[in-house]
């Protein structure tokens, strides 16, 4: 049996230090009406966001791509400590040649009070990723990267 290894993917760390207070930061992390307007990569909108902020409540974002296709992003919420964590586990299926391959991700976001402003540090590091995904892994700190700055222009 010739199985291929999982690359040692390396847990992605992004800070960034937010104009806004730490309650209003949160808000756009918990409020799934502020999360639909800037989450997902440049040219990529979420028209439907559901969030059931508790430990064990679920979440689902639909990410839709600028040649219209949905990407839905599941999720699961390990921890939530009122405006200073959430921690949840992302899963990501994608249709490839009429299977689904899948990756499982361990997202940790940190808010801390700067002033006025709030430093976040996001947290991701893969737990499973199916082969045909290595590359989409791959490129997550890109895609976390626009996403950033599409939450930090919310309040720029």
């Amino acid at each position: 049996m010739n199985e291929t290894k999982q690359p040692e993917f390396k847990e992605m760390i992004l800070t960034r230090t937010i104009n806004a207070p730490r309650d209003l930061v949160w808000k756009a992390w918990t409020d799934p009406n502020m999360v639909s307007q800037w989450w997902g990569p440049h040219g990529f909108t979420a028209p439907l966001c559901q969030l059931d902020l508790r430990s064990g409540g679920e979440l689902l974002i639909h990410m839709k791509d600028p040649e219209g296709g949905i990407n839905p992003m599941k999720g699961t919420y390990k921890e939530i400590v009122p405006k200073d964590k959430i921690v949840f586990s992302s899963y990501i299926a994608f249709e490839m040649d009429g299977k689904k391959p899948a990756a499982e991700i361990l997202i940790t976001i940190l808010f801390t009070d700067k002033g006025s402003q709030t430093e976040l540090q996001v947290r991701a590091l893969p737990i499973k990723v199916d082969p045909e995904l290595y590359p989409a892994v791959e490129g997550m700190e890109e895609g976390w990267t626009q996403t950033l700055d599409k939450l930090t222009a919310i309040f720029a």
